[in-house]
């Protein structure tokens, strides 16, 4: 094994122990690393050592990124690959053994702003009942389970990964319970459940045909293994036929619609960001593009002169 190698798999250990993230993340920074290692191996005609790292410029870091780019590469790829080398140097750099300086004074593609693309409040609840899918050939529990995950999706504003990592024991039984989610980087919050919620989640249950061990996953396959994300993305796919939603309906968009929909409707920005669990309220901003109608209203309603 190299100096590299083994400085890469010190880091994602480190990432992975003490900043907690997640196998999925771990794993796109080693891809990450090693396509640059391998772009600097073409380079140098032989494989990079630390000290080729240290010896990097900026304009060694651009060329990567340009070859990236060449290839089809985005620039949320390019900007998440940008951060993993720098994070790697600065693990380095702590080690004594690289420079950080090539790689912080290396400036990333610029980033469009992009907007949620939420569902209507009548298509979001459409997505969730069961009866639209009722002429598909397929086992009416399978059809209460995907009802039941994207009821959660939009009831509670979950991530699918969040849905899906549920246990049986912390299936809701009232709309008075509160689910406990571990969400990115490991952190923990409170949400509530909604009736229907609860309904959707009780009616899966007592179709679904396998037995569901109390620390076992919550939604199953077909197989009774654990419910891959894809599937559900799939059934999304195909309810966008169905009720003549737009390509950016996604499992997300749902998430999207929760916040939206909260907002739209008075909710608190700080509280919508704890049920979201995100960590900075500017990440919580982006959903308060409110049309100006309701802003307007809003504008009537409040201000001691308006309609004076």
């Amino acid at each position: 094994m190299s100096d590299v190698e083994t400085l890469c798999r010190e880091w994602l250990v480190h990432l992975g122990s003490e900043r907690r993230l997640s196998p999925k993340t771990l794993e796109a920074y080693r891809r990450d690393l090693d396509q640059f290692t391998a772009f600097l191996e073409t380079s140098l005609e032989g494989k990079s050592t630390l000290a080729d790292l240290a010896a990097l410029k900026p304009i060694d870091l651009r060329a990567f990124l340009a070859e990236r780019r060449r290839g089809g590469v985005g620039n949320r790829t390019l900007m998440r690959q940008l951060a993993a080398l720098r994070s790697f140097a600065r693990f380095g750099e702590r080690r004594g053994v690289l420079k950080a300086a090539a790689f912080a004074a290396t400036r990333g593609p610029r980033l469009g702003k992009t907007l949620p693309r939420p569902l209507d409040a009548a298509a979001a609840r459409a997505v969730t009942r069961t009866e639209i899918r009722a002429g598909e050939e397929r086992e009416a529990w399978v059809l209460a389970r995907d009802a039941a995950v994207l009821a959660l999706l939009y009831g509670s504003g979950l991530r699918i990964s969040e849905a899906l990592s549920l246990t049986r024991a912390q299936a809701p039984r009232s709309a008075s319970d509160t689910l406990t989610v571990i969400g990115k980087g490991s952190k923990t919050r409170m949400v509530p459940v909604l009736p229907v919620v609860v309904e959707a989640i009780a009616t899966y249950l007592a179709l679904c045909p396998w037995r569901l061990a109390p620390e076992g996953p919550l939604f199953l396959g077909v197989k009774g293994g654990p419910l891959s994300p894809r599937i559900i993305q799939l059934a999304v796919e195909g309810l966008r036929g169905a009720l003549g939603l737009p390509s950016s309906a996604t499992p997300h968009s749902l998430r999207h619609s929760f916040a939206t929909h909260l907002l739209g409707r008075g909710g608190d920005l700080r509280a919508i960001q704890e049920l979201l669990g995100h960590a900075s309220l500017s990440t919580t901003q982006i959903y308060t593009r409110i049309d100006s109608s309701r802003l307007m209203a809003a504008y009537d309603a409040a201000h001691p002169r308006a309609g004076r």
